[in-house]
This record gives structure tokens, sequence and C-alpha cells, in this order.
């Protein structure tokens, strides 16, 4: 099923909070004056940029698996969308947390915990003894991603500064844009290789070394940073935000394959209610001095608002659209596992450098830049989506649908990366955390989202329209989310804030 990817939204911790500055490191110079910044080295870089691709990667690596997974451990419909739902909610309930814990305790360890914890739950999902073991290691890998990310490029903000910052968040940008797309592509390969009869178990059990050599590398090279007086926990806030989300997201991800039961009616109808007395806790602890999770007033600038809509269209589009795909080329055309996740390497092709050029497009068109993205990405929708409606069906060979996907990972890069540009931008300095958690948040539930709606457009229309004729319209429903996206974008101030 999907995700993303994940992005410049881990600033949850970057920068100040709402109650203090943000500090480097934790020793005092010689002299007794305050720490100034510490060195982000080029090995630390490495190894926390390989922390944020793994959460990216796993987000997308189980959709060429799930076939493996479905036959191995006689997994039911709605079982495997659970394996993938319960990485999704944990992961996006749980990052304003992990960014508020980094805040207090340091980055450093934090992150390090989480990819410890990472490497613990992929070890848990790689050894599952059925399909319900599969779904809480799921749950569990999501929490520690939730985790790990927020710490990623609070320590990148911590640590930089001027161009040197802006460069290793282009860097950031293009690594997480295109994790899921390798996601897809190494969930393939392992798939296929079938390494020492492990099967799709291959896919979780890979993290395991990777994860324990971050957290050797990690705990030499990466720089500690925190805020020099942490907010207080604000544990009912957390609570109430925690089952709002969960409240909203489980029915739509689930429900579908579940038939709509009660308790998925029954929580879509507290979500809202949830929601409210979660705005009033939190609107009461801003008024009497307290430390909200979230401040409501953040949500009261209108810059932060246009922002964070943008990421509706870019992050339900691209998780639906992989999801679907997946589904294309696997029960559609036959692809075995491997061709399957080679076909996306050309969308990774132009991503990066996409990605990479990000601030140099920035100067020249300013916010503009979102609008041709957009425009670019559409264009690549138009052919893929002709490509498959016109060639023979024993034609759509990996190399006639590389035009299109290679339009889209142009457009896609841009946007991704310079939708947490604008978002970050749209902050007040004094929100930064809690701003940036809240960009985080929205990213990831809309991940989630995009299964929920595009995903389960595509799969109800198969039975009446076809795998080909309800591919395409889910793709035209895409194309109307990217125009809207770049609607959007002409509203935006022309100039971008740093």
């Amino acid at each position: 099923m999907t995700r993303p990817s994940n992005t410049e939204t881990a600033t949850a911790t970057a920068s100040t909070t709402d109650t203090g500055s943000d500090t480097a490191s934790d020793r005092p110079s010689a002299d007794g004056a305050p720490p100034g910044p510490a060195t982000l080295t080029p090995l630390a870089l490495l190894t926390v940029l390989l922390g944020a691709s793994l959460s990216s990667i796993d987000f997308f690596v189980v959709n060429i698996a799930l076939p493996s997974i479905e036959r191995d451990l006689h997994a039911s419909p709605a079982t495997l969308e659970m394996v993938v739902a319960g990485y999704a909610v944990a992961y996006a309930v749980l990052l304003v947390l992990g960014g508020r814990l980094g805040d207090t305790y340091g980055r450093r360890r934090l992150f390090l915990w989480g990819v410890a914890a990472f490497g613990l739950t992929s070890l848990a999902c790689g050894l599952a003894p059925g399909a319900w073991w599969l779904v809480g290691a799921r749950g569990a890998q999501g929490a520690a991603s939730a985790l790990m990310l927020p710490q990623v490029l609070g320590t990148i903000h911590a640590t930089t500064r001027g161009e040197r910052r802006a460069r290793t968040v282009a860097l950031y940008g293009a690594v997480s844009g295109v994790a899921g797309l390798l996601g897809q592509a190494l969930g393939g390969a392992l798939v296929a290789a079938d390494l020492g009869g492990t099967g799709w178990r291959a896919v979780f059990l890979v993290n395991v070394p990777i994860a324990a050599a971050a957290v050797a590398v990690g705990a030499r090279t990466v720089p500690d940073s925190r805020v020099e007086r942490p907010a207080r926990s604000d544990v009912l806030g957390t609570v109430l935000f925690a089952g709002a989300l969960t409240a909203l997201l489980l029915p739509l991800t689930e429900g579908r394959a579940t038939g709509r039961p009660l308790w998925s009616v029954l929580l879509l109808v507290a979500a809202p209610l949830l929601g409210w007395a979660f705005g009033a806790v939190e609107g009461r602890a801003e008024r009497t001095g307290g430390s909200p999770l979230l401040p409501p007033s953040l949500l009261r600038e209108p810059a932060v608002r246009r922002s964070l809509v943008l990421g509706v269209p870019i992050c339900i589009g691209f998780s639906g659209f992989m999801f679907g795909f997946a589904i294309l080329l696997q029960q559609g055309l036959r692809y075995g596992a491997l061709r399957a996740g080679l076909t996306v390497v050309p969308m990774g092709l132009t991503q990066i450098p996409a990605a990479m050029l990000v601030p140099r497009l920035v100067r020249r068109w300013g916010t503009r830049a979102m609008t041709r993205a957009a425009l670019v990405h559409a264009v690549g929708l138009t052919v893929l989506g002709l490509t498959v409606l016109w060639s023979s069906w024993s034609g759509l060979s990996p190399l006639a649908l590389a035009p299109g996907l290679l339009l889209c990972g142009a457009g896609q890069g841009v946007q991704l990366t310079l939708y947490y540009r604008i978002a970050l931008a749209a902050v007040p300095a004094a929100r930064a955390g809690a701003g940036s958690g809240l960009v985080a948040t929205v990213q990831q539930s809309c991940l989630a989202v995009g299964v929920a709606t595009i995903g389960s457009l595509f799969l109800a229309l198969v039975p009446g329209l076809g795998m080909r004729d309800a591919f395409v319209t889910a793709l035209g429903v895409q194309l109307a989310g990217l125009l809207w996206l770049a609607l959007l974008s002409l509203r935006l101030p022309r100039m971008l804030k740093t």
C-alpha cells in the first residue's frame, strides 16, 4: 500500500519551541560562554539521512511484498490492509509527541533510540509467525519511525546555517522523496531474490544490520541538540490528539476491507468530537500560559493554513498513485516482484535532481516553481494515462511506461521539497517546533488517506471497469488534485521567506 514519503516536516524539533530557545550542545565552552552550534560532519549527515530514508522506505516496501505475505501467512484482505494501516496510523499519530520528546531529552538520544527500536521492530516483522503478529509489529515499527524521524531535520536545523543549511535541506528532500520509490524497487528485488528462502521477510530483515550500523556510527558522530527550556508535558492534549487522529485514520484505511462495520462508523462519529475536545483543551492551555501540544493560534495564521492545504493533493496523490500502480503492475500486467519494483526507477532518476534544483528554482521563480512543478507532474500523468489506455495490454512494458514516469518524478521532486520549505517558512519562529510537528502530521495523515481514498476508489472500480480503465480513472482524480495544487500555489506570496 503506501507513503511516502518523509521530508522537511521533520523539523518538528528543529528550532525554537514555544517555551525555549534551541541549542546544539549541552557542553559550555571553556570560558563559560554559551555553547555554539556543533558541527554536522558528512558522516553524521549520512547517518541521519539513512535513518530518515529507512522510515520512508518501509512505508512503501510492503506494496510489492503483499501478494507473498498473503500466500505465506494466509492473510485476509482486511488483515493485509492492517499491515499497512497499522504502520501509517502509528506513524502519523505519534510524530508530534516524538518531536516534543526530542526537544526535552535531546535529539541525538531520541534518534538513536528510534533507530534501535526500528531495527528491533523490523526483526519482529521479519520473524512474524502469523498475520496478526505482523500487524502488531508493523504498528510498533511505525511508532519507532515517529520517534526517529522528527530528530533528523531538527539536528540539521540546529547544526547548520545559511547556504549550507539550504543545500543540506535540499539533499534531505531528495533522499526522502526518492526513498518511497526505492522502497518498492528494493521490495521487488528482495522478494524475487528470496535470500536464504526468506522471501518477503527479507524486506524487513534487511533493516536490522542497517539500523545497527546507524546506531554505532550515530553514537559517535551525530551532535546533540535540544531546547534550553523544554515545554512541559501536555498529557491530556497528547491523548486527545492521538485519539482523534486514530478515530479518523483507522476507519478510512481499514473500513473498506472490513465491509464498513459498526466500529468504523462509531469511530468516524467520534473523530470530530475528540477533535473538538482537543481544540478546547489546547485553547485553554494556551490562554492560561500552559504548554499546548499544538497551539490553536498557530492555525489562525493565514500563511500556515494556506501552506498546509498545499500538502493535501501532493501527499494524497503520491500515496494513492504508488498503491494503485503496484497493483496494476502485479495483478493487472502480471509483472513479477522484481520487474514491478524496477518499473518505478525512472521516477527516481528525475526526482532526485529535481529536488536538488529547488534552491535555484526558488531564486528564479519563487513560489511559482510549485505551479510549474504541478503542471509538469500533470503532463506526466496524462502521458502515463494515454500510454495505458492506448497501448495493447501485452505491450505495456516498463520502457513504454518510462516517459510518463520520468515527468511525474520531476514534478514530484520539486513539489515535495518546496512544499516543506513553504510550510516551514510560514510558521512563526516562536512556534517552529509545534508548527513543524503539525506539518509532519498532516503529511503522514494524507499519505494514509491517499490509500484509503484514491486506492480504494481504484479497487472499487476494477470489477466494473476492468484494471485498465479503473487505473486511468484514478489517475484522473490525481490529475484534478494537481490542477487544484497549481491554482492554490498562485495564491501564495511570490517570494519565499527564509
